[in-house]
């Protein structure tokens, strides 16, 4: 780890897991940037952490205020004020309406709405007094409609969509740049793997192409920002 982090443009990518996190977090550490990774353990984020020069590891649990207001207080007493934030914290809660429980519920909205409303909340100040800034939501196909299992998830996400397409309304005009990808189909993990053992290589999406794209996004010119686009394998149905 380098001594000149505060000399770089910070990215905070919160929800750092073997997919999509991972591999936003090795994105914009390519392109300079300072990455803070936020999970709830550190016991995947610490070694990536050792790989990224400039890179580290935060505990954070989006589901607590305290701790997401913890956790954004030391990103930037250590590496400064955070100029993009990555939100791909969320839940893979499955059940019909009959097999869900109000908690389940209640859990699926605090990690995809409520987690990343604080977390926009601690950096809004900074992104407008710098009048530049990003906010980026992996969120989901199923924001658009609910199917018989996705009785929790859906309205969760749904609910994720409504609040980022809130703010980027009020944020954009002061030059803050908040845009949602929505993810329709099923990401390249081991588990996934396991799963769908029978399905072929470009069935599933590559982490790196996601990340790819949220990079992308926030090098758009502000003449013609993005807020929603999305992220789909060539052969889904849809």
């Amino acid at each position: 780890m380098t001594n000149d982090v505060k000399n770089k443009r910070v990215c905070a990518v919160v929800g750092v897991g073997p997919g999509n996190g991972s591999a936003i977090a090795r994105r914009f550490a390519r392109e300079g940037y300072a990455v803070a990774l936020l999970a709830r353990t550190t016991d995947a984020t610490r070694p990536l952490a050792q790989e990224l020069e400039g890179a580290r590891a935060f505990t954070c649990d989006v589901t607590d205020e305290a701790s997401v207001r913890s956790s954004f207080e030391s990103i930037e007493r250590e590496m400064g004020p955070v100029h993009t934030v990555v939100y791909n914290a969320g839940t893979s809660t499955r059940g019909t309406v009959e097999e869900i429980s109000p908690a389940m519920l209640e859990g699926a909205f605090r990690v995809n709405a409520m987690g990343l409303l604080v977390c926009a909340q601690q950096v809004i100040p900074a992104m407008k007094a710098q009048g530049d800034g990003n906010i980026i939501v992996i969120g989901s196909t199923a924001s658009r409609r609910g199917v018989a299992r996705t009785a929790a998830f859906a309205p969760a996400k749904a609910a994720q969509r409504s609040l980022v397409e809130s703010m980027a309304r009020h944020l954009w005009p002061q030059r803050v740049h908040v845009a949602l990808i929505i993810v329709d189909g099923v990401v390249d993990l081991p588990k996934s793997r396991a799963f769908m053992s029978d399905k072929p290589d470009d069935f599933f999406i590559q982490p790196d192409a996601v990340a790819e794209l949220a990079y992308r996004l926030t090098t758009q010119p502000a003449s013609a920002w993005s807020f929603e686009v999305e992220a789909r394998p060539f052969g889904e149905t849809w």
